[in-house]
Order: structure tokens, then sequence, then C-alpha cells
């Protein structure tokens, strides 16, 4: 079994005539790294790039230009109350002409898994429970999860109050409990000031963080899955 190396700081580690093929980072930080005499075929790099130099070619305006998601994917941490509205009202468009393709579908095309990833309806139900988790019960104040929701799977040992174990919701359901809690999102943001923002909340599983981060998470998660399900309804035929 391959070894797992999570949470751990690998800074100025070096790495000499190691095996990588197949490996797989996620959420790694490769700051002011440098690669030398490395064979590099069918790699792919998902992420934020500030400055990528290949083969003394730097190709990061190529990169960015090209990128179907520029500057969106800058803009998941912005530090005032316009930036995520701004940023909010994007990704809420991106989300709606998704649904509105679906709605023109098939009807199981909401419930079919590609290469095992999530179903529209199970990223749906997971977007339910992120929104609560890093809204609803840390900056409202709720105290229970909606019933509907997923937790992602490393989560899912964690008791959350209100979470429905054996839920089975069908896809309509949770469309209009998405829609109700997007409104209240958006509403809540409209007159969003965050300079009165509490310095740290609690939050469930994760503990004290910055209150802001908790709309950056949301701003992130809304954002990953989306491209994610745009990825996998393609591989099923939606435009």
């Amino acid at each position: 079994m391959a070894e797992v190396f999570e949470r751990r700081d690998l800074s100025g580690a070096v790495f000499w005539g190691v095996k990588m093929a197949e490996a797989r980072f996620r959420d790694t930080d490769f700051d002011k790294t440098s690669f030398f005499h490395t064979y590099w075929r069918n790699v792919e790099i998902d992420g934020e790039i500030h400055g990528l130099v290949v083969n003394g070619v730097d190709v990061t305006e190529f990169v960015n230009g090209n990128d179907r998601w520029y500057p969106l994917r800058y803009q998941l941490s912005p530090s005032d109350a316009a930036g995520i509205r701004a940023s909010w009202n994007e990704l809420n468009n991106e989300w709606s002409r998704l649904l509105a393709l679906v709605a023109q579908a098939t009807p199981s095309v909401a419930e079919i898994s590609v290469d095992n990833e999530w179903s529209l309806l199970d990223t749906l139900r997971h977007l339910l429970f992120a929104m609560d988790k890093w809204f609803t019960l840390t900056i409202l104040g709720g105290r229970n999860f909606d019933p509907w929701g997923l937790p992602n799977t490393e989560s899912q040992g964690t008791e959350w109050p209100g979470l429905g174990r054996m839920a089975n919701p069908d896809f309509e359901t949770v469309v209009r409990a998405r829609e109700e809690q997007r409104n209240r999102f958006a509403a809540y943001i409209q007159t969003l000031d965050v300079d009165t923002l509490p310095t740290s909340v609690d939050v469930l599983e994760n503990g004290a963080v910055p209150a802001l981060m908790c709309f950056h998470v949301v701003l992130e998660e809304e954002f990953e899955h989306l491209r994610y399900m745009i990825r996998d309804l393609e591989r099923l035929g939606l435009p």
C-alpha cells in the first residue's frame, strides 16, 4: 500500500533519485519548489499558478490566458465583502446555468456516478452540509444541519446534529433545500461588513478558525465541486 503523507511540513526537503510515478498531491503548497533533471509524462496540474517556468520558459500567462476559470480561480479568498459578493454571484450564476441544463436532460443523469465520484445529487447534498458547517451553524449560530446533507468521507464518523444518517432524498428535494440555503447566504453577504466579524469562530471538527475563512471555504467548496460536476456531466453528454 502506498505511503500517505498528510498535513506534514516537508519544506526544504530534498528528493533525490525518488520514484514519484502515479503520486497524487492535494492541497499542497509548492511555493519556490524546483525540479531538476526530472522526467514528466502524462502529468496533470490543477491549481493556482503565480509563476511557473518550464525548461526556462515562463508559461504563467499562457496557462492563465487559456484557463476557463481565470480569474475566478484566484478570487476565492477575498478580503472584503464586495469581493465575496462578486465571487459568489459568479459561482451562483454558473450553478444556475448547470442546473438548467440538467433540468432539460433525462432525470437519471443527476444520480449517475462517473468513475466512482459523487453524482450531482451527492454533490449537492455535500454542498448543503458544507454550507451548514461553515456558515449556517458557524456564522448564523444555527443549531442543526440540514437533514439531507452529506459529509465528506473523512467526516462521516463524526456526530453532526440534525443530520439524517439514513437520508435518501430525491433530487428535487435537495435542489429546493439548496435554493433556500443559497438565498440565505446571498441575503447575508449583501449587508456583510467584514470588519464587524469576530476574530475567530469555532467550527465543528475544525476548531477555532478566522471568521473570514468561513466565507472563503464556502466559495472554494462551491467552485471546486462546480468544476468536478461540469467535468463529469460533460462526459455524460451534457453540453
